[in-house]
C-alpha cells in the first residue's frame, strides 16, 4: 500500500511563467492575473510533480474551452508531451530536471479564441491550477494567423498602441480628437471574453477574424443585443452621459462589463473607438476610419437628394437621406477565407446602427478593395459602404406655385461625397489621407469602370426628387440619370467658393464670404442667394442665421465677393442651448440669368477654440510622482458656462473630472494632479475641456517613462 503511494504520480503545482511568456507574445501589457498568449505561437509552462516522471507515466495538459468541454466537439484538448500534435496543437517535454518539467505548448494557428481552462492528468489524478486560466488570443506576429501583419511599426500601431486619434469635423476643416483605446487596462479583455461569450459564435466561427469582427460591430451598438453602447443623436443626454463627454473607451467598457447593461450615450466616433478597443485587445489589427461628407440612407440608389427653400437654407423636413459632415467606422486587417483571393487586408466595420444586416444592426466585414473596384455584392455590406463614399449630392429648390410646392433642380454634384477619407498615421501623430484605397481617382478610367461596375449590382434610379412630399409626384420618373454622371459643366464657366475672412469664435461675429468666378468673357448677370445655419454633424439643421440675396453684374472673367455676416446674438442662444457640438453650414445659389446656368455650392465650418496647455516634465521614472497641470485662458468675448475639464492617462492616473463652473472672458483656470506612473515607454495624457457654449477642446501631450 505504502510503496503504491510513493508511485502514485501527482502534480503539485504549475508555473505559468508568465513574464517571458507574456513579454515573447507581447501580452505583457494586459492588466490582469490570468496568463495571456497569442495562437500560433509556443509558450511554456513548468509543471512541479511529487516525484520524478518516469517511463511509463501518463502525463496529459487538458485546455479547454467553453461551459462543458468534450473532445469530440474539439472544445477539450488532450495533449501528451509524446504524441506531439493534437487538432493542429502541439506539446513537448524541453527539460526534466528532477520534480520539474518544463512544457512547451503551441495552439494552432487557427485556434479558435477565448478563455481555456488547464487541467494537468496524471494516471487516474487531475490537478486543476489556481487561476489555471490561459486567454488565447489572435496572432499578427504569426505567419499563419489570418491577421498575420508582416510591418512592425503597423502592428505597433493597430494592435499595441492604446492611444490614438480620431479625425471629426468637416471636410473643410478637420480636426484631431484624442481617444484613449485602452485595450490593455483592467476588465477590458474580460469586457471583450464577455462579449465573445455574449455573441454566441460557435466554436468554428472563434476561429476566424471576419466572424468575429461581424459579431462585434454588433455588440457594440446597443440594438437588439443589449450591447455595449446606446446611440443617441436627440441631442437630449439627461439619463446618460453626452457623446462628447467620452475620452477614451476604457470607462465605458468597465462600466459595461461590471453592469451588464447598455451604457448611455453613444454617436459614431464614440462607437468607432470602442470597436477599435475590442478588435486590438482581442490581437486583431485595427484602425479608426474617418470619412467626411459620408451618405446615409441613400437607398443604394448612390444619390442623396438636399432640399432647399427659396432663401437658400436646407430642409430638414423632406430628406429621407443625408449626408454626414463626417462619419467614423473601422477597418480591421485579416485575410479572407470566405471569398475569392485578392479581397484580403483592410475590411471595414461599422458599429454605429444605422441599416440591420441580416436582422441586425452590424456591419461588414467589407472588403476595402472591393468598395474600390466597385464589387460590391461581395459579403458584407459592400453596397452600404460603398454609397456611403460614392453617391452624388442633387440640390432641389422647393418653390410655392399655385398653392402647391414644385421641385426645381439646381445643382448637382458629382465628386462631393467620401472625401478626405483619414486615419493616424503609423507611429506618428498626424493624419493620413488614405481615399485612394477606397476610390479611384475622381475621373479616372479606373473610376469609370469601378462605377460600371457598382451600378450593375446595385437599383438604378430615375431623377427624381424622393422626399415623403415628393413622392406623391408624376411624370419626372422617364429621364433616368447616365451610367456615369460627370461634373456639370456650365457654359459661363461660374464657380462658387465659401470662405472665412475671420476666425470663427463663439461670441464674436461670424464673417464669412462667398466668392462668385466667372471663365467666360462676356457681360453676365447673377443671381446669389446665400443661407448660414448651424447643423449637427449628421446633416441635421438647429438653426437658421441669416440670409443674403444679390444680384451682381460682371464682366468676364472675373470674380467678386459678397460678405455675409452674422451677429453673435443670432447664434449664441442656440450654441448654448444644444447638447452637441454645431458646425456652421454656409449654401450658395447662383444662377446666370443670360443661360440659365445653375449651380449650388456648401460648405461646412467649423467654430475656433482657444487652447488647452499641458505642462509636465518630457520624461518620468517609473513609480515616482511627478505634477501635472492644465492651464487654459479664456480668450473669447463670452462667460464659459459650467466647465468640466475631463483628464485621463493610461498608465499614469484614472479618468478625473474638475468642476470650474463659469469661466469669464479673460480669466485662467488651473487644474493640477499628481500622476504615479505604472508603466514605462510613451505614456499620453489626454485633457478635454467642455462647457454650455463650447462641446469639446481636446489636447493630449506624451511623456517619456523609463525605469
Amino acid at each position: 500500500m505504502f510503496s503504491n503511494t510513493e508511485s502514485s504520480l501527482k502534480v503539485t503545482g504549475v508555473d505559468f511563467l508568465k513574464s517571458q511568456n507574456t513579454r515573447q507574445h507581447h501580452t505583457d501589457g494586459y492588466n490582469i492575473q490570468s496568463l495571456v498568449v497569442r495562437r500560433g505561437q509556443p509558450f511554456q509552462v513548468q509543471v512541479s510533480l511529487s516525484r520524478e516522471l518516469r517511463a511509463a507515466d501518463k502525463l496529459t495538459l487538458r485546455f479547454g474551452i467553453g461551459e462543458s468541454p468534450m473532445k469530440n466537439r474539439g472544445s477539450l484538448l488532450s495533449l501528451k508531451p509524446e504524441r506531439e500534435d493534437f487538432n493542429g496543437w502541439k506539446i513537448s517535454m524541453v527539460e526534466r530536471k528532477g520534480k520539474e518539467c518544463l512544457l512547451s505548448i503551441t495552439s494552432a494557428p487557427n485556434a479558435p479564441v477565448g478563455i481555456y481552462n488547464l487541467q494537468v492528468k496524471t494516471g487516474s489524478n487531475i490537478y486543476k491550477p489556481e487561476n489555471g486560466v490561459v486567454y488565447l488570443l489572435f496572432n499578427p506576429w504569426c505567419e499563419d494567423d489570418v491577421v498575420y501583419m508582416s510591418n512592425d511599426a503597423e502592428k505597433e500601431e493597430y494592435v499595441l498602441n492604446d492611444t490614438g486619434t480620431i479625425y471629426v469635423g468637416s471636410a473643410y476643416s478637420i480636426y484631431d480628437r484624442p481617444w484613449n483605446f485602452g485595450q490593455f487596462e483592467e476588465f477590458v479583455l474580460d469586457a471583450c471574453m464577455y462579449l465573445l461569450d455574449k455573441s454566441k459564435l460557435s466554436l468554428d466561427q472563434r476561429r476566424d477574424p471576419a466572424h468575429v469582427s461581424r459579431a462585434m460591430s454588433a455588440l457594440v451598438n446597443a440594438n437588439d443585443d443589449s450591447g455595449v453602447l446606446l446611440g443617441n443623436w436627440s441631442g437630449n443626454y439627461v439619463s446618460g452621459t453626452s457623446p462628447m463627454d467620452w475620452i477614451g473607451s476604457v470607462t465605458i467598457l468597465q462600466k459595461y462589463y461590471k453592469t451588464k447593461k447598455p451604457v448611455r450615450y453613444g454617436q459614431c466616433w464614440v462607437f468607432a473607438g470602442v470597436l477599435n478597443t475590442v478588435m486590438r485587445c482581442l490581437g486583431v489589427p485595427c484602425r479608426c476610419v474617418s470619412t467626411f461628407d459620408s451618405a446615409h440612407d441613400t437607398e443604394e440608389n448612390l444619390r442623396v437628394d438636399v432640399y432647399l427653400n427659396e432663401k437658400g437654407e436646407k430642409l430638414n423636413s423632406l430628406s429621407f437621406d443625408s449626408v454626414w459632415n463626417f462619419h467614423v467606422w473601422n477597418d480591421a486587417w485579416m485575410k479572407r477565407t470566405d471569398i475569392p483571393d485578392g479581397f484580403s487586408g483592410w475590411q471595414a466595420i461599422d458599429s454605429t446602427p444605422q441599416e440591420q444586416s441580416q436582422g441586425r444592426f452590424q456591419c461588414g466585414p467589407c472588403p476595402v478593395k472591393a468598395v474600390r473596384e466597385g464589387d460590391v455584392y461581395l459579403p458584407y455590406d459592400a453596397k452600404f459602404v460603398y454609397a456611403e463614399v460614392n453617391a452624388d449630392r442633387v440640390y432641389w429648390v422647393v418653390k410655392k406655385v399655385n398653392g402647391k410646392d414644385k421641385y426645381f433642380k439646381v445643382g448637382t454634384e458629382t465628386q462631393a461625397i467620401g472625401k478626405n477619407i483619414s486615419t493616424k498615421a503609423v507611429g506618428q501623430n498626424r493624419r493620413v489621407d488614405i481615399t485612394k484605397e477606397y476610390k479611384y481617382p475622381e475621373g479616372s478610367k479606373q473610376e469609370r469602370m469601378s462605377m460600371q461596375r457598382a451600378y450593375s449590382f446595385l437599383r438604378p434610379s430615375g431623377l427624381m426628387p424622393r422626399s415623403g412630399y415628393a413622392s406623391t409626384m408624376r411624370g419626372m420618373g422617364a429621364n433616368t440619370e447616365p451610367l456615369v454622371p460627370k461634373e456639370p459643366v456650365t457654359k459661363t464657366g461660374l464657380h462658387l467658393e465659401i470662405t472665412n475672412t475671420e476666425p470663427l469664435h463663439p461670441g464674436n461675429p461670424l464673417e464669412m464670404a462667398i466668392t462668385v468666378k466667372i471663365s467666360a468673357p462676356g457681360n453676365w448677370t447673377v443671381e446669389l442667394i446665400g443661407s448660414c445655419q448651424l447643423q449637427y454633424y449628421t446633416g441635421d439643421v438647429q438653426a437658421n442665421l441669416g440670409t443674403v440675396k444679390e444680384i451682381i453684374t460682371l464682366e468676364g472673367p472675373s470674380e467678386m465677393q459678397i460678405p455675409l455676416k452674422i451677429a453673435p446674438d443670432a447664434y449664441m442662444k442656440t450654441l448654448s442651448s444644444v447638447e452637441d457640438e454645431v458646425l456652421i453650414l454656409v449654401t450658395a445659389i447662383a444662377e446666370v440669368k443670360e443661360t440659365n446656368d445653375k449651380l449650388t455650392k456648401e460648405t461646412s465650418m467649423r467654430f475656433q477654440y482657444p487652447p488647452i496647455t499641458v505642462q509636465m516634465p518630457e520624461t518620468a521614472t517609473l513609480y515616482n510622482d511627478f505634477n501635472c497641470a492644465f492651464i487654459f485662458k479664456n480668450k473669447l468675448n463670452v462667460t464659459l458656462e459650467n466647465c468640466k475639464l475631463l483628464v485621463e492617462g493610461l498608465g499614469i492616473f484614472k479618468m478625473t473630472t474638475f468642476e470650474l463652473g463659469d469661466i469669464m472672458p479673460g480669466r485662467i483656470m488651473k487644474s493640477e494632479i499628481v500622476c504615479t506612473p505604472t508603466r514605462l515607454g510613451e505614456k499620453k495624457i489626454v485633457a478635454k475641456l467642455i462647457s454650455n457654449q463650447i462641446k469639446g477642446i481636446s489636447t493630449e501631450k506624451a511623456i517619456f517613462i523609463t525605469e
